[in-house]
């Protein structure tokens, strides 16, 4: 037996997975329980309750894998300074004191914060490598091509290569600072989002725009090649050598200077998000092509923070070459603390993988669990807790009975808060730490925007839809045969709603907070299913099977038998500027400085209306306390 601890930490979104001879036991991030929005620091919360679930102690760890190489880092980030200089000193001071106090020393820190109790081997793998183990290992797939793409790691910001049975093979990179994510985070700035956090606002806003400046981003900003490797025009960035991500050039280049992030959108905000959209999509094609021809792989595995881009995702399975494409649910940094655990395994150790085949019983099954990897709520133990300090609740044994009661007060306009078993991997909800809503109701995306998750009016929502009903509602590539050939499970593919379902609206809409600029785009498309359907007919799509994820499949099948729709909305259990709420008393608290309608913790479901706490809880204090999104 032997047990494997993964760590990413240091830099953004921490996290931790436990692996015990090749089995993903447990995986979680740090901020779901400090409760810090990407928080960075050692994840000691986070292992803490990994171990705890998993039952055991530090003393039963055989390896501890860190998930990139340090002082390969510290290379690239001198070797830049240096070529900076002296315009880099800035940055330069501003990052050089955490590496001379942590990074640096980071076996001896790691050690000290496992309680120097670990002596055991620490392992260290390159930051790609780790994302391109977290890719493959747990895909449904034998073979496969793999494709890494994010900001950057140590150096390389691209990579592709195979991986077959228990091994990957990177056969070529791309390095810093040519880098796609960088790309995209410099508009995400630009258009006054919060790098690192900010980029799916970028990808949600653009079905507003035209991609009307796509061709001067590739006349300048970045030389594009056939087999989609590519460089950037450093002139236009100032990410080498200041702490912003552009420069005056870029401002002068698009006759606009960055949106201050509490200014309103302007047009060549949405213009910009289409234009660099549409470039990313474009690129993503091209390197899926090259990969293609290079290694005759039918399928396609993918990790990285650019394959968390849902909607390059969902064109690259329309339009690409491989018959099928696994994406790590967790594929942001996090994911590199369950990467370099397999890696250690599989790689290091020689251990065996074994791959379970798609059947019409089954699905498709990969190692993932459903990324339901995070510790489970203990319901009874944690709401009578609640219920000591005044909460008022009210048990229903009964798991049909909860489940028929929920889909009534969903179809009655309820906006219910759904926290059920172990917690997600990554940063979707996935139907355990959820806030869900009626799909057909078309007050409800602007209700949940503005009432409950206190954001901006132009995000849209994902639906969560039965595996067996979803090609009644969205449209999928002829190639998928039948519903377990189409499974989306992790809400990382954008589909667009069945041309039948779509229907024209013309009636102003009542949100005074909607930027003038997306007016008209709202009032022209809806469809029989408003709240999750995107001003360009898309959604981004999870399919939920009873294989897979039981219990939310039996609340999406009540809604069902009820109401003859086969989806709900879909969306994280937080509010702007928090992480994805943990335990029950997590949700409580967000629960009540919100105007959420109805909470379910297990079998048991709270109405904001009997809470007597509810007046007490300021929900301005609340949100002012969050970390800014």
């Amino acid at each position: 037996m032997t047990w494997i601890l993964g760590i990413s930490a240091y830099y953004h979104d921490s996290a931790v997975a436990l692996v015990k001879d090749g089995e993903i036991r447990a995986a979680a991030s740090e901020e779901r329980f400090s409760r810090r929005k990407h928080d960075a620091g050692f994840p000691e919360l986070a292992l803490k309750a990994c171990l705890e679930h998993a039952g055991i102690g530090l003393d039963e760890i055989d390896y501890v894998g860190y998930y990139e190489k340090p002082l390969l880092k510290f290379e690239r980030l001198l070797e830049t300074y240096l070529a900076c200089t002296p315009r880099g000193y800035a940055s330069f001071c501003n990052a050089m004191p955490v590496w001379l106090r942590t990074k640096l020393y980071l076996p001896r820190e790691i050690r000290r914060q496992l309680g120097g109790a670990y002596q055991k081997r620490i392992v260290f793998s390159e930051h790609h490598e780790s994302h391109a183990a977290s890719a493959f290992f747990p895909s449904p797939f034998e073979s496969a091509a793999i494709l890494t793409i994010d900001g950057v790691g140590e150096w390389t910001t691209t990579s592709w290569g195979v991986g077959h049975g228990n091994k990957i093979d990177l056969r070529a990179e791309l390095k810093f600072p040519h880098s796609l994510g960088l790309l995209y985070s410099a508009l995400t700035y630009f258009c006054g989002f919060r790098v690192n956090s900010g980029e799916y606002k970028l990808m949600g806003l653009a079905p507003y725009g035209t991609p009307k400046y796509a061709d001067t981003i590739l006349e300048h900003l970045i030389q594009l090649r056939d087999d989609g490797s590519y460089r950037l025009n450093m002139k236009y960035f100032g990410f080498l050598d200041t702490l912003r991500m552009t420069n005056q050039r870029f401002a002068t280049l698009f006759g606009a200077s960055p949106r201050g992030a509490e200014e309103p959108i302007r047009q060549i905000d949405l213009d910009l998000a289409a234009s660099v959209q549409h470039v990313t999509e474009e690129v993503v094609l091209r390197m899926a092509r090259h990969v293609h021809q290079q290694t005759g792989e039918e399928n396609l595995c993918l990790a990285g923070g650019v394959a968390l881009n849902c909607v390059a995702n969902g064109r690259l399975m329309r339009e690409g070459p491989f018959k099928r494409i696994w994406i790590q649910p967790a594929a942001g940094d996090a994911g590199g603390s369950l990467g370099v655990a397999l890696l250690i395994w599989h790689q290091l150790l020689g251990g065996k993988r074994e791959v379970q085949q798609v059947s019409s019983t089954t699905g498709v099954i990969d190692q993932q669990q459903g990324s339901l990897l995070g510790p489970a709520v203990d319901d009874d133990a944690e709401v009578e807790r609640l219920i000591a300090t005044g909460a008022v609740a009210t048990k229903i044994a009964d798991d049909v009975q909860l489940m028929r009661k929920v889909a009534e007060l969903i179809n009655d306009g309820n906006v219910i808060g759904w926290v059920q078993g172990r917690m997600e991997f990554g940063p979707r909800a996935l139907g355990s730490r959820s806030i869900l809503g009626d799909p057909r109701n078309r007050e409800m995306q602007t209700t949940m925007n503005l009432k409950i998750k206190f954001r901006e009016s132009f995000r849209p929502f994902a639906p969560s839809v039965m595996e067996e009903h979803a090609s009644e509602c969205f449209v999928f590539p002829d190639r998928f045969r039948s519903p377990e050939e189409l499974a989306s499970p992790y809400m990382l593919f954008t589909y667009d709603v069945q041309p039948g379902r779509r229907i024209t609206v013309t009636d102003e809409p009542t949100d005074d907070q909607l930027n003038p600029q997306l007016r008209e785009r709202v009032r022209e498309v809806r469809s029989d299913l408003p709240a999750i359907t995107h001003v360009d007919y898309s959604a981004r799509v999870q399919t939920v099977s009873a294989q897979r994820h039981p219990r939310f499949h039996q609340l999406l099948s009540a809604f069902h038998q009820l109401t003859g729709c086969p989806a709900l909305i879909n969306t994280s259990f937080n509010v702007r500027g928090e992480p994805i709420v943990g335990t029950a008393a997590d949700a409580y608290r967000c629960f009540l400085a919100t105007h959420m309608d109805v909470l379910v913790v297990g079998n048991w479901i709270f109405y904001h209306d009997q809470q007597p706490n509810a007046a007490r809880i300021d929900s301005k204090t609340y949100l002012t306390n969050l970390e800014p999104d």
